[in-house]
């Protein structure tokens, strides 16, 4: 549930060009816990539409939910905050956002959400 609330608070002009993306819960990565929160895995969308990019499985977004729960000590909203900012992260790395860029897109996005 905090997953599709989460993809329902991306901006409806960016998740329109999501496609071909399994949103997945996974306990915790292969090998063990650690501090990793999500995984997007596949070929980033400025990526696509080359002549070798068809017939390809859909790509993947993993949320940990061990470490998240374990990160957020179980409260509930903080759960769902670490959530859509996990989504929302794994997201920039579908559209091709390295990682400095994604961390610049999430402050643009923080300082822009109203404050409570």
């Amino acid at each position: 549930m905090a997953i599709t609330e989460a993809i329902a608070m991306v901006p409806a002009r960016l998740r329109a060009k999501i496609e071909n993306v399994a949103f997945v819960v996974d306990d915790t990565p292969r090998g063990g816990g650690g501090r990793l929160l999500g995984l997007y895995h596949g070929v980033p969308l400025i990526k696509r539409g080359s002549p070798g990019y068809s017939g390809v499985l859909p790509d993947k977004i993993t949320i940990y939910q061990a470490a998240i729960e374990a990160q957020a000590s179980g409260d509930e909203d903080r759960i769902r905050h670490l959530v859509t900012e996990v989504v929302h992260h794994e997201i920039g790395h579908y559209f091709g956002m390295d990682e400095a860029t994604v961390r610049t897109w999430e402050q643009k996005r923080r300082r822009r959400r109203p404050s409570s």
